[in-house]
């Protein structure tokens, strides 16, 4: 039996989607399992454990492969998703009610005035089709490979959507007083933050050689977290990496609330927001975060770092 799973997103949307592959995995504990993600997060695929191979995706593309026994969207609501893996012939396809996409069954995306975590979301998906999820069941494989830096706090100022980047001068107040508080500092983040990084690293005085930014790939780093003592970021991806490694974070809310996209709700793992009660600007950084101040932040790394002794 082969399955094969859509979920062509980034590192938080593959994190965020474990405990559902592991449902699968445990209700077909015989199938292949085929993941369709990008390339580029093959490293951290197999840091599931859930999964038998990846189908390179870079989004929602048509699909070209063999027809799967069962075809899976944890990608989305449709109605483009669900034609994607349609157009597959799957057996059977597991997937939400979408009559745009000529499909009736499977349960209701929630209502707009529901708020339901991305986690819980995909466990109900699969619990409708009679596929028990774990919705806690979270936790990464540590890498192999080594990490860029062990120990470190690292700091992640990056976001792909710029309502989510808190500004970097109070990124780097938050990582002057780590520093100064005895923590080895690092700055994370892709290729296209190392602008940003360099930034933050020079407000903060810190040398060069601590910007990890464009230096480390997916699976560095996870190997990087994994090692860390502490995790600083706003609401994107690296912030799962250390809920999977059970590393002490804080992670910064902006548009999106925490009860959809956050931490589980322990002490190591620290949720900051401020709702805001103004729209937010066309670009440019959400009131939300802007309500955020390097106290706000610093105080939440002493409760996390507390709790994860």
């Amino acid at each position: 039996m082969n399955l094969l799973v859509l979920r062509a997103l980034g590192i938080g949307d593959l994190a965020a989607a474990v405990p559902a592959l592991r449902g699968l995995r445990r209700a077909y504990p015989g199938a292949r399992i085929d993941l369709a993600v990008p390339a580029w997060l093959a490293p951290l695929v197999r840091l599931t454990g859930a999964v038998d191979s990846i189908v390179d995706t870079p989004g929602l593309v048509p699909l070209r492969v063999p027809a799967p026994d069962v075809a899976v969207n944890l990608h989305g609501r449709g109605p483009q998703s669900h034609r994607i893996l349609r157009g597959t012939e799957p057996g059977r396809l597991l997937a939400f009610a979408c009559p745009d996409a000529g499909y009736d069954q499977g349960p209701q995306w929630s209502a707009a005035s529901t708020v339901e975590h991305e986690v819980h979301r995909w466990c109900r998906l699969l619990a409708w089709y009679g596929i028990a999820g774990d919705p806690t069941d979270l936790a990464l494989i540590r890498p192999d490979e080594p990490a860029p830096v062990a120990g470190a706090a690292v700091v992640h100022p990056g976001a792909k959507a710029p309502g989510r980047r808190w500004p970097p001068e109070r990124f780097a107040g938050v990582a002057r007083a780590l520093e100064a508080d005895g923590h080895k500092v690092v700055v994370s983040g892709s290729p296209a933050d190392t602008g940003l990084a360099v930034r933050v690293a020079r407000l903060a005085g810190l040398p060069p050689d601590r910007v990890l930014a464009g230096r480390t790939g997916v699976g560095a780093l996870a190997a990087l977290v994994a090692a860390a003592r502490l995790v600083v970021s706003g609401d994107t991806g690296i912030a799962h990496l250390a809920t999977g490694y059970g590393i002490p974070s804080v992670v910064l809310f902006g548009p999106v609330s925490p009860a959809e996209w956050g931490p589980p709700r322990q002490p190591r793992h620290q949720s900051l927001w401020r709702p805001a009660h103004r729209p937010a600007p066309p670009s440019g950084v959400h009131p939300a975060l802007l309500a955020l101040t390097a106290a706000d932040v610093l105080s939440a790394v002493h409760t996390a770092l507390s709790a994860g002794v």
